[in-house]
């Protein structure tokens, strides 16, 4: 007869924390989704002050650095959503930190690991505010490159390999961040930034249930891993194309009298353009590195390329919608799963819906930021499951 696994000791705090860093992360991608949407992404045209503030100008001539005024004017009900969204960033950054410098405590020299990476990043932010970009680039790739060893050679018994990696991708997003600026919107970086931020919820979603250590204990767990790690695969996919139509402005590419037309029936759903499947340029709607230099805001493709965009994302939705549904049906046949069987199927719907809302009512703001978060809570449901779900244990 096996014995138990010895449960990992959790240090004091680090499970509150863990879920308030969970709780700001979904405030972050939401508030980033409303700041993207609002066209507010390239309000501050530095980085990582605001016209050379440490928070924003609140008029037309505050600006700290006039030098900045001749690249963008200054345009205060957007400088700052985009600024609040550094600062609270900025804030879950802190967290992570705290999270892996704790958790890297039982790890040998784990914390001088952590502290000289976040060290490295600490300055190479002034190298890069002072335009240094060659050091300012291999002092955060250095320490990349230590949290990244760490992770890998660390175990994740006591969560120290999983918080490790954690804020290697929220330094990543850092990167990501200040480059959806000096990029000027370039559409692979954008659609990085967001696939980061919700790596980024899903990483800390999964390390706060494993220190709470609530098991769902099914006999039949490992085959419903499987299925949760597929829906996890498919909606990723559907994320990306989210953020790549949303990236090149193809969300109201398919009005009923062409492309970003109107007419008297509106915008088009389920057609396209008035046909169930339209001329569509996917070849050049999918090109992901253009050069660096071109103002992407508003978008650079013509119709053709951005139809290609828009389909391809309602037929990925039509894939997920269907898997999420038959995965919701298949838990609602498991006992004791009934509630997260309802709870995925709901949310499943309202996405859909929401997805259709944004094209028949021309993409009004607060449908276009609760699709972004019902896409959070539809991951947070499924991470959920694959972090709670596991076999009885062997007595």
């Amino acid at each position: 007869m096996s014995t138990p696994a010895t449960k990992p000791p959790m240090i004091k705090h680090f499970r509150r924390l863990s879920w308030f860093a969970v709780a700001l992360a979904l405030v972050v991608i939401v508030f980033g989704a409303f700041v993207r949407l609002s066209n507010a992404g390239l309000s501050c045209p530095d980085w990582p002050t605001c016209y050379g503030r440490a928070a924003w100008p609140t008029a037309a001539g505050d600006a700290a650095d006039d030098a900045l005024t001749a690249i963008r004017a200054i345009e205060p009900s957007k400088a700052w959503r985009e600024q609040f969204h550094r600062m609270i960033a900025g804030a879950l950054g802190v967290l992570v930190l705290s999270l892996a410098l704790i958790a890297a405590r039982r790890r040998r020299l784990g914390v001088v690991q952590v502290a000289v990476a976040a060290a490295l990043v600490a300055v190479s932010i002034p190298l890069y505010m002072r335009a240094q970009y060659v050091p300012a680039s291999l002092l955060a790739g250095t320490a990349e490159l230590i949290l990244l060893v760490a992770a890998w050679r660390w175990s994740n018994a006591d969560l120290s390999r999983i918080a490790a990696l954690t804020l290697a991708v929220i330094i990543f997003q850092a990167l990501l961040g200040m480059w959806t600026v000096t990029w000027l919107l370039k559409p692979i970086v954008v659609m990085g930034h967001l696939l980061g931020g919700l790596l980024t919820f899903s990483l800390l979603l999964w390390m706060a249930w494993r220190a709470t250590d609530m098991p769902i204990r099914l006999a039949e767990a490992r085959w419903l891993r499987t299925l949760v790690i597929g829906a996890l695969a498919v909606l990723a996919v559907q994320i990306a194309l989210g953020g790549w139509t949303s990236a090149n402005y193809a969300a109201l590419s398919c009005g009923a009298g062409g492309w970003l037309t109107q007419d008297a029936h509106g915008f088009d759903f389920p057609k396209c353009a008035g046909y169930w499947w339209p001329d569509a340029d996917f070849r050049e709607g999918f090109v992901l590195w253009r050069g660096i230099g071109v103002d992407y805001e508003g978008g650079v493709l013509d119709g053709r390329a951005r139809i290609a965009i828009q389909l391809a994302h309602r037929v990925m939705a039509g894939i997920v919608f269907v898997y999420l549904l038959a995965l919701a049906a298949r838990l609602m046949r498991t006992p004791g799963m009934r509630g997260w069987a309802t709870l995925l199927g709901l949310l499943t719907l309202a996405q859909v819906s929401l997805g259709i809302a944004n094209v028949k009512l021309a993409l009004p703001l607060w449908v276009a930021v609760m699709h972004n978060a019902g896409a959070v809570l539809l991951l947070f449901v499924l991470v959920t499951l694959l972090a709670r779900l596991r076999a009885p244990a062997h007595e």
